[in-house]
């Protein structure tokens, strides 16, 4: 690593996540770990991690990224969780990759093809978020049938996608029994593979039925969205406000606190390289967006927007203190600071002293585009066992 601008990873902390989920939520026969856009920028590396904490599944969004993963770890399934083109079902199925289908058409055309191994299928149901999947019973028994009457694929799963994760609305409720009206004709003992919570949906609701798995994805990474009223008269009123609405639209219970213990295993870092002295009135970065308003010490940080961090992150932490950010450019920063700062100081993008939380507040965003706006040509640290390894994506 030449510049000294990385995120931090920490294995262990992600093993252990995956620990607390399945030792709370036990009643599951395949956790699928979701690592597409390469293990939302954590890096694929931490897959090692992910299956001694229990992941016994991966799930990714393409065929590339399938094979990718395949290139370092052999024996795990991998599901692709979008449709791929029918010309490469072949190299799916040769590297012993799961494949999606969302329409009946695209089955009539797999059951003319023949396969050198069994290829796995799981098909998707669109319950009301109008991306991917069956939306006509008719379309998934056929589709059911051809599969099963074929010699050489096998119907291991069938899932879908809720749209929200029925905090505060009835969408849930409606996608759930959709879902098993649109089902309920199948015989679902021979389905393996059943999946249709995802992180927000397994902390929010009971248990779906017939479900055997449960597709882990923020969750996994350390981003529990636990949601507390506090005593204040203005939270009192809101919570009087979900309670009424729920009752009145026979909403199903939901839980919006609970005791897992999951931890973020990201943190982001760069260093202070230089120090200046600015004078009111003078600008700071580029098209004066900041004008000094008094005299000022200015540290430049070489992390920027082509690495994902922009001035709207708000503040960066130096020495366990809180500085905030005055300009941006693609691979810079420009930071107030005081005369306790040095060159070549350690800063915090976030990680410690500033949370996820406040940067996604402060973004008005939440953690999965927080993680999928840092970019990879910043080095990942992987750590394990107190033992450090660089990896560059």
């Amino acid at each position: 690593m030449y510049r000294k601008t990385y995120a931090l990873i920490n294995n262990d902390i992600l093993e252990e996540n995956v620990k607390n989920i399945k030792k709370k939520y036990n009643d599951y026969k395949y956790y699928i770990g979701v690592v597409k856009n390469n293990a939302y920028n954590h890096g694929i590396h931490i897959i090692p991690s992910l299956i001694k904490g229990g992941i016994n599944y991966l799930a990714v969004s393409s065929l590339d990224e399938a094979l990718e993963i395949r290139k370092y770890y052999l024996d795990i399934p991998i599901l692709i969780l979008e449709p791929i083109d029918i010309e490469n079902v072949d190299i799916a199925c040769k590297n012993d990759i799961t494949i999606s289908v969302d329409n009946l058409d695209y089955v009539k055309e797999l059951v003319t093809k023949k396969y050198k191994k069994e290829l796995k299928i799981h098909m998707i149901i669109d319950s009301g978020m109008n991306r991917l999947g069956f939306q006509n019973k008719d379309d998934i028994n056929e589709s059911y049938k051809l599969i099963n009457e074929s010699d050489n694929m096998f119907l291991e799963g069938l899932f879908t996608h809720f749209a929200t994760s029925g905090f505060m609305d009835s969408y849930y409720d409606r996608a759930l029994n959709k879902t098993y009206e649109l089902i309920s004709d199948l015989d679902l003992s021979k389905i393996p593979i059943i999946h249709f919570a995802r992180s927000l949906t397994l902390i929010r609701h009971d248990k779906c039925k017939y479900t055997t798995g449960i597709r882990l994805g923020i969750l996994m990474y350390g981003y529990n969205s636990i949601i507390k009223y506090s005593t204040s008269l203005k939270d009192y009123l809101r919570c009087k406000k979900r309670e009424n609405y729920l009752k009145k639209n026979h909403i199903s219970p939901t839980y919006l606190d609970n005791d897992l213990n999951v931890k973020p295993a990201f943190s982001l870092y760069s260093k202070v390289i230089s120090i200046r002295e600015v004078k009111k009135g003078e600008i700071v970065g580029y098209d004066a967006n900041y004008i000094a308003k008094d005299d000022m010490l200015v540290a430049t940080i070489p992390i920027g927007y082509a690495d994902g961090v922009n001035r709207n992150f708000g503040n960066v932490a130096i020495n366990k203190k809180k500085y905030p950010i005055l300009n941006d450019c693609m691979d810079m920063i420009m930071v107030e600071i005081d005369n306790t700062v040095k060159i070549n100081d350690e800063v915090e993008i976030f990680g410690n002293i500033i949370s996820q939380e406040e940067v996604c507040k402060n973004l008005g965003t939440n953690a999965y585009h927080l993680y999928s706006f840092i970019s990879n040509r910043v080095v990942r640290v992987h750590i394990e066992n107190n033992e450090k390894s660089e990896i560059k994506y």
